[in-house]
């Protein structure tokens, strides 16, 4: 015998939802397979759910669309800065500048490699650094570093924490609307339930075929296992058969 299986899904919950109430509007409320109190609650529920839906799925789209500026700002950020420190070293190879610059802009006297600029938290920390370094450099009356210069990682920088700051509030807006759909989808198992579990009570002296055929006008569901989708389909050829 096929077994009921409650939606799993957020579209599946809207469709339930949307079948059970247009059969509580198409027929008076003596002839509807469930209470008008489910009815109601129902009712009142499926647009909240369907406005909660939209807006999470607005919300999660713009953040995905947004993310390709962020990460392109973040690339051309890691680039300018990198570009910098790689200059600044070349400076101390050729005897431009002594090593022990390298503490003005947070690193080790002797440490030739460039930062690890890969996370962005490390991005975000190091153009900092290496912004106040060259700021408090040139206040002494040392030549800039050119090519580029630090107005130009700035900018490239201060993009950077902008797109990054932005995408943080669209992150946590898509949050905010994932919390609320979890909490209306708890309500909308919980008001499935009890409409599935009245229609099928009202329909229960009704014949098997009848009871799922009348039931699945509400938007219930129901399932075969493995083992008696081959046993119908064993029938149907031997009917073709006879």
């Amino acid at each position: 015998m096929p077994y009921r299986r409650l939606p799993n899904t957020d579209s599946a919950r809207l469709r339930a939802l949307k079948a059970a109430v247009k059969k509580g509007k198409d027929l008076p409320p003596f002839k509807l397979a469930y209470s008008q109190s489910s009815f109601s609650k129902a009712q009142l529920f499926i647009n909240n759910f369907e406005k909660a839906i939209t807006n999470y799925k607005a919300a999660y789209s713009k953040q995905i669309e947004k993310n390709k500026d962020y990460q392109a700002a973040a690339k051309k950020a890691r680039l300018y800065l990198s570009h910098f420190i790689q200059v600044l070293n070349l400076a101390i190879t050729r005897g431009e500048l002594p090593e022990k610059v390298r503490s003005t802009f947070g690193m080790d006297v002797d440490e030739r490699k460039l930062p690890n600029l890969t996370a962005d938290k490390d991005l975000e920390e190091w153009g900092k650094t290496i912004i106040q370094g060259e700021a408090q450099r040139v206040s002494m009356g040392q030549p800039p570093i050119t090519n580029p210069t630090i107005a130009v990682v700035k900018v490239r920088y201060e993009n950077f924490i902008d797109a990054s700051n932005h995408q943080r509030i669209l992150q946590q807006n898509t949050q905010r609307c994932q919390m609320e759909l979890e909490d209306l989808r708890a309500k909308a198992d919980e008001i499935i339930l009890n409409v599935w579990n009245e229609v099928e009570e009202t329909l229960k002296d009704l014949p098997d075929h009848e009871r799922r055929e009348r039931a699945q006008e509400y938007g219930l569901v129901y399932v075969y296992r493995k083992n008696e989708i081959r046993e119908l389909q064993l029938f149907e050829r031997v009917e073709l058969d006879l």
